[in-house]
């Protein structure tokens, strides 16, 4: 027990509370004039709390343990996805959460790591060999496919484009053959041709569809990025509004609760999706620098203790974590500055959500876990 003391990356936690911190304050800057959500910075505090016991937990508990129950865990994974539909509550036009009144779950965040952990197990079987197409590649990408179908349809498009990125990220780092990520790199950039010609020809009658089944949202994100000439003012509120109140923050900002472009509604989700809209306003360039400092750092840490690793799939593991990290991160901010559609990805570690900040504190524990364990490394089964 001492020696996993001694392991562990408190620096890493030091950025995490750092991150927190700035989530705290944040997040009450949003809604310190509403009364609906008022005090949830103290219910983020509360789950970060829960979130880093459970990170020093971990530290003792040895990663091979997820690796051998991979195919339960991904059983329990399929399973409350598929549970949604009998049970499941709808939030923001995607049924993808269970409500427990005070407490909701939303189980995309929790499968997201249960194929991370998957994955490792099923590409550590090559050992650092080549990936072969019909025997590693493609099984391997029908077992993220499942999950991945089963979000994109409650709809939740953004959750769903995560299982892409950390399917290609883990996979290219499991040394896969060039000629397969031509063949990729051509089918990718075929699928998005596909998709923006049809997206265009059949705007309206896709619409129509879509309103049909109560998920016209869909549509209206999209347009707005790809069109938005052809977009209502409701529907580019979000994404222009951010872009002027982040504007406005300027080199410094307006300063701690001084911002006022997140009230009133004009700034939909300021507490949770549109949480870096309030640092660029009131933090200014300076603030959002600073944050995206304290993300790379973190990332930064997570990528030495993979290079570190001498166990393969625990370097797969933190690569897959990484690549979720960092897009979410990209996604985030990218869709509040208009370089990204409108997506109901959270930014991690600061926008409010339990779920979310758990999974990720989870994640970070992971690699605890991986870091304290390399000592005792044995060949996998």
């Amino acid at each position: 027990m001492l020696n996993k003391l001694k392991n562990v990356d408190w620096f890493l936690l030091v950025l995490l509370s750092a991150l927190m911190f700035v989530a705290y304050f944040v997040i009450q800057s949003a809604t310190f004039n509403t009364i609906k959500y008022v005090g949830k910075e103290n219910n983020q505090l509360l789950f970060f709390m829960l979130g880093m016991v459970m990170v020093l937990a971990m530290n003792f508990i040895d990663y091979r343990i997820y690796l051998k129950s991979s195919w339960i865990l991904y059983a329990i994974g399929l399973l409350s996805l598929i549970l949604l539909y009998p049970f499941g509550a709808t939030k923001n036009g995607a049924m993808g959460w269970y409500d427990f009144g005070a407490i909701s779950f939303q189980p995309a965040e929790l499968v997201k790591v249960i194929i991370i952990i998957g994955m490792a197990h099923l590409l550590g079987k090559r050992n650092g060999d080549a990936l072969r197409f019909t025997r590693d590649i493609l099984p391997i990408g029908v077992y993220v496919l499942i999950p991945f179908a089963l979000i994109l349809i409650q709809p939740d498009l953004g959750n769903a484009i995560i299982f892409c990125v950390i399917f290609i990220g883990m996979i290219w780092i499991a040394n896969i053959k060039y000629t397969h990520v031509l063949i990729g790199v051509g089918l990718i950039i075929g699928a998005l041709a596909l998709f923006l010609f049809l997206f265009t020809t059949f705007n309206t009658e896709l619409k129509e569809i879509l309103d049909a089944n109560d998920k016209g949202h869909w549509h209206d994100r999209i347009n707005t990025f790809l069109h938005p000439e052809q977009a209502s003012a409701d529907q580019r509120l979000q994404s222009e509004n951010a872009l002027v109140a982040i504007g406005s923050g300027g080199l410094l900002g307006a300063g701690f609760m001084e911002g006022t472009m997140k009230n009133n509604g004009f700034i939909p989700y300021a507490y949770s999706d549109s949480i870096f809209v309030v640092i660029g306003e009131e933090f200014g360039f300076a603030g959002s620098a600073l944050v995206l400092l304290l993300y790379f750092m973190l990332i930064y840490r997570m990528i030495m203790i993979a290079f570190n690793c001498k166990d393969r799939r625990a370097t797969y593991i933190i690569v897959g974590i990484v690549s979720m990290f960092v897009f979410q991160i990209f996604q985030n901010i990218g869709m509040m500055i208009g370089i990204m559609p409108i997506t109901g990805i959270t930014l991690p570690f600061i926008s409010y959500g339990g779920t979310s900040l758990v999974i990720n504190m989870f994640c970070v524990g992971l690699v605890l876990s991986i870091k304290s364990h390399q000592y005792k490394y044995e060949l996998p089964d």
